[in-house]
Formats: structure tokens, C-alpha cells, sequence
């Protein structure tokens, strides 16, 4: 019997060994946007100092923010550098608009920041800057190879670039957006480029509560909620990115891997019912907790899924509503929410 229950205990301590390791090793994965839509949020020096002792150790900029590039350089703290959207048009049509860009925002900081990616532009297919993003991440592209610098480009899509979604293995690209979006796919498929996508189960459940359960979104749901083909979703967000990878497949990007740019789950600032503190903070300690234990989605198992939860601050200058309520911080540093920075997924944030 006690021989039994040795072999027992050990192979618990194993089982809890590889599961802490699994965790440690997948949570590298998650980062951290950093949004500046504020007037009372604390300077860049302290931003960063606050992200390395809390082991944050990926960030996304909306743009290249001068001060925070200087706070960031010789932090270890890896960087999607975005333009403006309304820079978009000088960038795509002057290669040498790209070349400055590249040259004031980028070289100044390339021997001691990690650039990750550069994204040319958020959320503008579809719309009327859709046509020069391309162009647009092609100069940027030529410029950073003209000085011996390889960053991957890439632009941040919505998740309505899909005009079918549901279910995920039937995910396609709309009329209006195929035509942006191919070519993008096909350039980075040449370069071996990711796709950045924001992907929100929150506008997915409120937009559909009907269809879609609170559980399904939150990544409570403990079976399979929606089987497709051979494969089964437990969870919301697995299944949007899926569909864009079903639509990336069809539009000729089989290989392009998708970075997720944003993701998350308001605090306040709706009905008090969806948007609030508790969801907020299951949403994403399950979202830590579901990329540290599986590497992939249903479609892609084994393609480590890297993600940026949004956002660090709760931003006052936004719109009115949630937008003003994704922040995982106050304006004064405080937590809104814990999100397992302690303990098995202490290293959500970090290395």
C-alpha cells in the first residue's frame, strides 16, 4: 500500500511539475496594450517601470510616443510599434516618408528596444485609408531592409474583415474587404509575416446574446459548445480565430500565422450586468490560464496564439461607455482587477 501510494504522490508531483512548466512556457505568450486616449495617466517612465516589476515583458504601441520609446529602451520589454492611421497615405504613396519614419522612430532605438513587429495602421480595412495599407507596409518594409533591418510588417485588422464567421471552418473575407485583404495575405505569406488581429468575444456576445451564452464568451463552458466538422470550441474566442484562419486559408495565407493584437473585457461602463469587475477578471484570467495550458486553437494545435490583452490603464479620453473600462490599471497604478500575476501564472505577463 505504501509503495502504491508513493508511486502515487509522485507521479502527482510530476503531473503538477509539467503542468507549472507547461504554464510558465505558454504564458510567454501574453502581452499588454499600451493605450495613451488619457489625460491622467502616469508619464512613460513610470508606465515602464511598472510593467518590469510587474514582469509585463510584450507591449503594443498605438504609435511611435517619443517618451515611451526612450522609457523603453534597455527595459527587455518587447514592442508592435504601430503608425498613425493618418499617416497611412503619405507612407504608402513617398518611400521616402517611409524611410524618414523608419529612420526618426525606429533606428534611434533598434540596438536597445525589441521591436517585434510594425504595424501599418488599426482597424482602417474597411474603410477609406483600406487601399494604402499595403502600399503603405511595403515601404515601410523596404525601408527597414535598406539599413539591414528585418521587422516583420504587418497591419491590425478587425474581426469584421470576415463576412462569415460561423461557423469557424466557413470564416471568409467579405466582398468589400477580400479585395484589401488578399493582397495583404499574399505579402505576408512572401515574407513570412503574421496577420495582427483584434478578436473581442465582449462585442461578439453582446452583439448575439441570443445565440451566444455568457459562459461560451467567458471561457467557463466546460464541453464542447460548438462542433465543427471534427473539431469542437469550448470557448468564443478560439473560435474567431479560427475563422480567420479559415479565411486566410482561403484566401491563399495557409501558412501566415495570426498575432492577436487585442483582446478583452470591459469592467464598467455598460448595462452593469456584462460589463463589470467579476466578468472582466474571469475573462482574462481564463484567457492566461487557456494560453498557457494550449499552445493553439482547434485548427491550428500546435501554432502558439500570441496575444495582447487591452489594455494597461482604463483611458478617460475615449468614448463614453466600456471603451473608457478596459484597463487592467487605474490612472494611479492600482489594479481594477487581479489577473494572476502571482503564483503558477506569475510569469503571465513575462518570460
Amino acid at each position: 500500500m505504501s509503495c502504491i501510494l508513493s508511486v502515487k504522490l509522485g507521479f502527482l508531483v510530476f503531473a503538477y511539475a509539467v503542468a507549472i512548466s507547461i504554464a510558465y512556457t505558454g504564458a510567454y505568450r501574453i502581452g499588454v496594450n499600451y493605450g495613451m486616449v488619457s489625460d491622467n495617466i502616469p508619464p512613460p517612465g513610470q508606465v515602464i517601470s511598472m510593467c518590469t516589476s510587474r514582469n509585463i515583458r510584450r507591449l503594443r504601441l498605438f504609435e511611435p510616443n517619443p517618451a515611451a520609446l526612450a522609457a523603453l529602451s534597455s527595459s527587455g520589454i518587447e514592442v508592435i510599434l504601430g503608425t498613425r492611421n493618418e499617416d497611412l497615405p503619405k507612407l504608402a504613396v513617398d518611400p521616402s516618408y517611409a524611410k524618414t519614419w523608419v529612420e526618426t522612430h525606429v533606428l534611434p532605438h533598434i540596438d536597445t528596444t525589441l521591436f517585434k513587429y510594425i504595424s501599418a495602421g488599426n482597424e482602417v480595412i474597411p474603410g477609406k485609408l483600406a487601399n494604402y495599407v499595403l502600399p503603405a507596409m511595403k515601404n515601410l518594409d523596404a525601408a527597414l531592409k535598406s539599413v539591414g533591418r528585418k521587422i516583420p510588417v504587418s497591419t491590425t485588422v478587425p474581426s469584421n474583415v470576415l463576412g462569415i464567421s460561423y461557423p469557424p471552418s466557413a470564416g471568409k473575407f467579405s466582398p468589400v474587404t477580400a479585395p484589401v485583404m488578399e493582397p495583404i495575405v499574399a505579402f505576408l505569406a512572401s515574407e513570412s509575416y503574421p496577420l495582427l488581429v483584434n478578436v473581442y468575444p465582449y462585442f461578439a456576445y453582446i452583439g448575439n446574446p441570443k445565440d451566444i451564452s455568457l459562459d461560451y464568451a467567458l471561457f467557463n463552458s466546460k464541453k464542447v459548445v460548438v462542433r465543427d466538422g471534427a473539431l469542437g470550441y469550448k470557448n468564443l474566442f478560439d473560435a474567431m480565430v479560427d475563422a480567420i484562419y479559415a479565411a486566410l486559408e482561403k484566401a491563399g495565407g495557409s501558412t501566415v500565422k495570426i498575432v492577436v493584437s487585442e483582446t478583452g473585457w470591459p469592467s464598467a461602463g455598460g448595462d452593469g450586468l456584462v460589463a463589470t469587475i467579476n466578468n472582466a477578471q474571469t475573462y482574462n484570467r481564463n484567457l492566461i490560464s487557456h494560453l498557457a495550458l494550449s499552445p493553439g486553437t482547434p485548427r491550428r494545435p500546435t501554432q502558439d496564439l500570441e496575444t495582447y490583452i487591452f489594455a494597461l490603464f482604463n483611458e478617460d479620453l475615449k468614448a463614453v461607455g466600456t471603451e473608457r473600462n478596459f484597463g487592467l490599471f487605474y490612472p494611479n497604478m492600482t489594479e481594477v482587477y487581479g489577473v494572476s500575476l502571482e503564483g503558477p501564472f506569475s510569469r503571465a505577463f513575462g518570460q
